[in-house]
Formats: structure tokens, C-alpha cells, sequence
């Protein structure tokens, strides 16, 4: 082992031996002490056996490693999930294409977080670009025995404060449902109403099938759950009759909701409508998501107790649940206005009760508690 230099070349060369093999490698340094700290730590390498394992990480690249983890783990996954590995591809390629796994570092993961931040990407969006390319890494350690380690396990992932909950006011109900007629053959108001009257996630809307539905019972059985659990949810009466008009006509799929083609509605083509609608009515800040929380809010809001939203809405984490049982400004207003209309002995007003879908909503909801 020692250092060389060779012709058109300033840095500093080593030259060394692993199990008989005669090896060569620029040190890439113009500086001679730190060449030979360079080759000190490679001689360590060498003497510990792992040579060939960083030799491994520094002839596959970021590029080779993220196409295979496109074809082999991506279509495995849910089609939302593929898209959003799509989208997050092409914020991780202009800052890592072309570097080898080894130079891959915590610290240059941490500069891309903190590049992202500068851009103005939400903190829950560079987490979910951490957990795409710690994946990655982790396929490439572990299966595929490209690196010795996972980089991204020594970058914490930023704190989320997702306390983000909104719900539909009346009108805004009223007026999405009316907005959602014809779009997707006429299956987007079904999807939203059933979304808005069972909490269900737009993937499980999405992945039901007839095998899931219990007409008899009036239940839906949620297989495909973020937590990977099973999950029974009641019909109300208006998601009744949704379903037992549908189940006049099934595809041969056993999609409940499917294309012209019987296949299962994409959530690309789900969401082009659904911004369509809102535009159209006006509506603002609102993701689909949203539905969801106003089914867990307004559930709370009149009187179902926290292990049962938790156990309809399919969440592990109680803290998760929790969330849906702090008051809302409105439900203290009407609180306010009882207790100030008793002390002054005053007959309290009652707005007359909303027809249609929202109102269905709350009776089942009461119905919960």
C-alpha cells in the first residue's frame, strides 16, 4: 500500500491489495497529509473485510437505485401511492441525480431538506420525501446489497403539527353535493356523499368492492385500511339507497364504484373533478380529506364518545382521535347561547333543521353516541 502520483493528474493516488487483488483509486486530493489519512482509513476498511461493501455503494447510483425501486417495490403499492412516489421523483432527482449511493451522506440528505423548506414545500411533504427515499435505501441495504447502511436513519424527520381539521358548514355541504352532479358518469356525488356520510378515506371509497357490502346488515366492510386493519362501518339510510340502486348494475370487476370499462376509478381522474366542483361552487381550502373530518367532527359534536369515533374512523393512535373532540367555535356559540338563554329564563331560538344529505349526516351521527 503507499501513495503515488500519475501523469495529468494533481491529486494524490493510492495503490493497495485486497485479497490479492491489486487495487487503484484517486485519493482526490492535491493534499498530501490528507491523502494519507485517506489511505489510512481505506487500510482499516481493507483490514476490517468491508472494502468490498463500499465498493458496492460507489457503483450504483441514486438513478439505478430509484428506477428499480420504481419497477419492483412502486407497483405493489396503492395507484394514490404510486402517484405520489411520481411526484416526489421529481423533487429528489435535480438534487440527486447522478451520485453514487456512497456519496449519498446524512448531511447531504439534511441540505435537501432544508433546500425544500427554503422552497416552501410543507414540513408533512418533505417527511413523506424522507420516507420515500428512506425506502429506497433501506430495499437497496437490506435486499438488494447495494450500501452498508441506511443514510436517511440518521436524519429525523421533521415535527409534523397536523392539527388541520375542516368541516363542511351546511351550505358548503349542500352546495358540493349539488356541485358534484354528472361528473364520472354520475358516481362523484355518490363517492362524496358516501365519503361525507361513513368517514371513509378516498382509497377505501375507492378500493370497495361488492364483497364488502352487507345490504342486509346495512354495513360496509373496510378491508383495504391505511393501518392495515379491517374496519366495519354502518350505512345511513341515504348510503343505503345509494348502494342498493348500484347494486342493480355490477361490473365484472366487483368494483362498486368502476369506469366505463369496469376498471376502478383512478384517484387522478377523481381529483380533476373534484377541483372542478370547487371551482365551480365556490368552495375553498378544501380537500377531499376534509370529508372525512367532518364526519370524525360532527360526531363528536354530538355526543359520540372518543373510542367509538376512533373505532369507525379505524385509528390506532387515540392522540389521532382526540383531535375531533375539541369544540369547534360553532359548537361553543350554541353552548353559549343555551346557557344564557336559561339564566335569563328566555325560550332559546331553534334555526329550523336542514334537509338533504348534511342533515341525514347528523342523525347518524347522534345515532352514534
Amino acid at each position: 500500500m503507499g501513495l503515488y502520483k500519475i501523469k495529468d493528474s494533481p491529486h494524490w493516488w493510492m495503490s493497495f491489495s485486497v485479497n490479492g487483488k491489486q487495487i487503484r483509486r484517486s485519493t482526490e486530493t492535491i493534499d498530501k497529509r490528507l491523502a494519507e489519512n485517506i489511505l489510512a482509513k481505506v487500510k482499516t476498511i481493507v483490514i476490517e473485510g468491508k472494502w468490498f461493501e463500499m465498493d458496492e455503494a460507489k457503483s450504483h447510483g441514486f438513478d439505478e437505485m430509484m428506477e428499480k425501486f420504481m419497477l419492483e417495490h412502486a407497483p405493489k403499492r396503492e395507484p394514490s401511492t404510486q402517484l405520489r412516489y411520481r411526484v416526489i421523483l421529481t423533487h429528489l432527482k435535480p438534487f440527486f441525480t447522478g451520485m453514487t449511493l456512497a456519496n449519498i451522506t446524512p448531511r447531504f440528505i439534511s441540505d435537501y431538506m432544508e433546500r425544500r423548506k427554503e422552497e416552501g414545500a410543507a414540513i408533512a411533504t418533505i417527511n413523506r420525501e424522507h420516507a420515500m427515499l428512506s425506502k429506497a435505501f433501506n430495499l437497496a441495504y437490506k435486499r438488494w446489497e447495494w450500501c452498508r447502511e441506511n443514510p436517511c436513519v440518521k436524519v429525523q424527520k421533521e415535527p409534523e403539527h397536523n392539527e388541520r381539521v375542516r368541516r363542511l358548514t351546511v351550505d358548503e355541504a349542500e352546495n358540493l353535493i349539488k356541485g358534484c352532479q354528472g361528473y364520472l358518469n354520475g358516481q362523484l356525488v355518490d363517492i362524496v356523499t358516501i365519503a361525507l356520510l361513513t368517514g371513509m378515506r378516498q382509497g377505501e371509497v375507492l378500493n370497495l368492492k361488492w364483497s364488502d357490502i352487507d345490504l342486509f346488515k346495512k354495513a360496509i366492510t373496510v378491508t383495504k385500511t391505511k393501518n392495515k386493519e379491517p374496519k366495519t362501518v354502518p350505512m345511513s339510510d341515504t348510503v343505503y339507497d345509494i348502494l342498493l340502486k348500484k347494486s342493480k348494475v355490477v361490473s365484472m370487476s366487483g368494483y362498486v364504484f368502476s369506469t366505463s370499462k369496469g376498471t376502478r376509478i383512478a384517484a387522478r381522474n377523481l381529483m380533476r373533478k373534484w377541483y372542478k366542483v370547487l371551482n365551480k361552487t365556490g368552495i375553498t381550502n378544501l380537500k377531499f380529506h376534509d370529508l372525512r373530518h367532518s364526519f370524525g367532527t360532527i360526531a363528536a359534536e354530538n355526543g359520540a364518545d372518543l373510542q367509538t369515533i376512533a373505532k369507525l374512523m379505524g385509528h390506532k393512535n387515540l392522540s389521532v382521535t382526540r383531535r375531533y373532540l375539541h369544540n369547534s367555535v360553532e359548537s361553543l356559540r350554541q353552548y353559549v347561547n343555551k346557557v344564557d338563554n336559561s339564566l335569563n329564563q328566555k325560550k332559546a331560538n331553534v334555526d329550523a333543521e336542514k334537509q338533504g344529505v348534511y342533515q341525514d349526516f347528523i342523525k347518524v351521527s347522534k345515532g352514534i353516541g
